[in-house]
């Protein structure tokens, strides 16, 4: 019995269930999805909240210049580029059968500095907050204070009395291991066991104690959960719960909305714009998407991407159970080359936050994640890792599948002639060359 019924009554409920437990890949359009107005008093966060994380890290763009000189070309702001994949795109029409319509577009939070992945974003952020309010709070600074000043012993001793500990599959943890450190907190990072080594290794070599687990995701979130409840002078990093995280992945999309209008790209009724978010426990995507529906509303399609081993947002949504359960409850082994998304329980806040915001989901091979890998590769010279490929298939999915979807959406022709399709690459730019070369091999093999 799974939660009370037979995985056949399952089955019955849920039909695309059984597709899910044969790791099939498939896609779900959602149902429930309704326009923006009607979708937002679900939230519980609104553009104020959105707002206040913009400014915040507007203040802190002054210690990043001093304190990572790599932001300094960049004024101290994070941020990626944002390009059209032109060959990447007739590559993917000729892979899939399809024609080509619209533009392809990739942002390349791959490239973000300090940790090189979306998790620069919403974990950098998080720590951010914290630091601030321990410091703001001691009446060691000021917020029209200049913020370099955080940058210093003085201030690296005062943090070092507080600590910080988060649970992560690699991204998170490198993240924020690395900004805490830096900062000088005691930063201590639980890792589950499909965390690639050379992240612990370069969280190690900056200070930071990395808690090794011989199991996944939830597993070691549990335990640096439960280990830092009983510190007080502990924050712990929840990824599965944690507005502050969600809040600073939204800041992106005022980002995105410059660079948008610097490349001269519409996005209106009649100039849909999709986005393909590769999606783990969900708060990355969900904080993402919450940022592009304030914006764009309706006229922005978002799309969370899962591999077929770890499609736990899919199945909390589909079910209407979110957190409650678990992809290993029906079997499904949540073990994948994608380790940035193994992840077998979603996040309950995301998925009740945005399921009536999110267009739909599918899933992805790791097969078919190194193909890309490979192919991007070789047709615009981009090296991503597996995970921030899942994106990829997503404009492929929404022009050839389920067309009461489009026609629900008022999705003409006429207007997917016109979409932008922009997929949002997640990590890579910091794997080391050897490995690499690796998930190449692999990917010209598949």
């Amino acid at each position: 019995m799974i939660h009370g019924k037979t995985l056949q009554q399952w089955y019955r409920d849920y039909p695309l269930l059984e597709k899910l437990v044969a790791l099939e890949e498939c896609s779900w359009f959602n149902p429930a999805v309704t326009s923006f107005d009607d979708a937002l008093p679900h939230v519980g966060l609104g553009a104020d909240n959105v707002a206040e994380a913009s400014a915040r890290l507007q203040r802190f763009a002054a210690y990043f210049r001093a304190a990572f000189p790599e932001t300094r070309d960049a004024g101290g702001i994070l941020e990626s580029p944002l390009q059209a994949i032109p060959a990447m795109q007739q590559a993917l029409c000729q892979r899939y059968g399809i024609e080509p319509v619209g533009t392809l577009l990739v942002k390349l939070d791959s490239h973000l500095p300090i940790s090189g992945s979306i998790k620069a974003r919403g974990g950098i952020h998080e720590v951010l907050k914290h630091a601030e309010d321990l410091a703001v709070g001691a009446g060691l600074l000021r917020l029209d204070d200049d913020y370099a000043k955080l940058d210093s012993d003085a201030f690296r001793a005062f943090f070092g009395q507080y600590a910080i500990a988060v649970g992560s599959t690699g991204n998170l943890g490198l993240s924020i291991g690395l900004i805490g450190a830096r900062l000088g907190f005691r930063t201590t990072v639980h890792m589950s066991a499909d965390a690639r080594e050379w992240k612990k290794r370069r969280l190690r070599e900056h200070g930071v104690t990395v808690v090794e687990y011989p199991t996944d995701y939830s597993a070691a979130v549990a335990e640096g959960r439960r280990q830092a409840a009983a510190d007080p002078y502990c924050h712990f990093v929840d990824d599965e719960n944690s507005p502050e995280l969600f809040l600073g992945y939204a800041v992106a999309a005022e980002r995105l909305k410059r660079q948008l209008e610097q490349a001269g790209i519409v996005v209106d009724a009649e100039h849909p714009l999709f986005v393909y978010l590769p999606c783990g426990v969900g708060g990355g995507p969900g904080g993402v998407a919450f940022g592009l529906k304030l914006i764009f509303r309706d006229h922005v399609h978002c799309i969370f991407a899962e591999p077929t081993h770890s499609p736990c947002m899919l199945l909390g949504v589909l079910t209407g159970r979110h957190d409650e359960v678990a992809v290993q409850d029906f079997g499904i082994d949540n073990v994948t080359a994608a380790d940035g998304l193994a992840v077998g329980r979603p996040s309950g806040f995301v998925g009740r936050a945005m399921e009536r915001m999110l267009d739909g989901y599918y899933t992805v091979s790791d097969d078919e994640l190194y193909r890309l890998l490979a192919l991007l590769q070789q047709q615009e010279g981009i090296a991503l890792e597996p995970s921030a490929l899942a994106g990829m298939p997503g404009m492929a999915r929404v022009l050839t599948e389920n067309q009461g979807y489009r026609e629900r959406m008022g999705l003409t022709p006429q207007r997917l002639a016109r979409a932008h399709h922009l997929v949002w690459a997640t990590g890579g730019s910091m794997v080391p060359a050897e490995e690499m070369a690796g998930y190449l091999r692999r990917g010209r093999q598949a």
